[in-house]
């Protein structure tokens, strides 16, 4: 008798198991590259209030070192590319909704890598102080920064933000939405300094005499630059690589870059 329960008991386990639910089907790999060919558009994600990276300007033109980085992509793959503007603090949300890449002076950040890819990076870079040029000894270390009554601007949403907040507790953070006027606050006396990369800080020190960088050679961290790409999908990420494997080394990424760097 045990061993007929026995049998009978296999035979059950054995309808049991044909009755299970079978495993979820495999997802498909994504496969941005096909769509963006057969969409015939590369949508591109930039705020537009980066220079040198990036810069939309009054009336809507879009002009930067990532700009035609993107443009030539796009080229490159026979299509167009649309530039999609957001904001740094609206980056996260509207990269994977609308845009296909993220480009403009964008850090490598932890937090974000855990939402999208990146390309290879192409830059080092890391916070660093631009400031009125007679007051460069006075923020030269963060402890001298972080004192009562020092004033340092921010643009909200943005590594920069984070940084403050993560480092000043005594000093005044003072947001401005606007980060390509952002710099005249200081020089209108309305901010003491601003931390953000040092590669932004070069650029603006040239362009306003009144400001300098402060140890743009030795930042406060270290960051890398890349471009932003959707998440799990290798393929894509593979031939932005590619690309930028070629243009670094066939004087492209340098032609567009030359303009604005020298």
């Amino acid at each position: 008798m045990r061993w007929v329960k026995w049998g009978v008991g296999l035979m059950i386990a054995a309808v049991t198991a044909g009755c299970a639910t079978p495993p979820p089907a495999p997802q498909p790999t994504p496969d941005r590259l096909q769509d963006v060919v057969r969409r015939g558009e590369l949508r591109v994600c930039s705020t537009g209030d980066y220079r040198p990276f990036t810069y939309r300007d009054e009336h809507g033109a879009w002009s930067g070192i990532d700009i035609d980085v993107a443009h030539d992509m796009a080229a490159k793959l026979g299509v167009r590319a649309t530039i999609v503007p957001t904001s740094w603090k609206k980056l996260m949300d509207d990269f994977p909704a609308r845009c296909d890449i993220a480009v403009g002076g964008v850090s490598v950040t932890l937090e974000r890598a855990q939402k999208a890819f990146f390309s290879s990076t192409f830059g080092v870079d890391g916070k660093t102080p631009i400031t009125r040029c007679e007051n460069v000894a006075r923020f030269q270390t963060l402890d001298q920064i972080d004192q009562p009554g020092v004033r340092a601007v921010v643009n909200p949403g943005g590594t920069n933000e984070k940084f403050a907040e993560q480092n000043l507790k005594k000093a005044t953070i003072v947001e401005h939405p606007d980060n390509n006027t952002i710099f005249q606050q200081i020089i209108d006396g309305r901010a003491d300094l601003m931390m953000t990369d040092s590669s932004e800080t070069r650029w603006q020190a040239k362009q306003h005499p009144e400001l300098c960088s402060v140890h743009p050679d030795q930042p406060f961290t270290f960051a890398e630059k890349a471009y932003m790409l959707p998440k799990d999908d290798v393929a894509f990420q593979q031939w932005v690589n590619h690309y930028l494997d070629i243009a670094r080394h066939d004087g492209t990424y340098q032609r567009f870059a030359q303009p604005w760097l020298g």
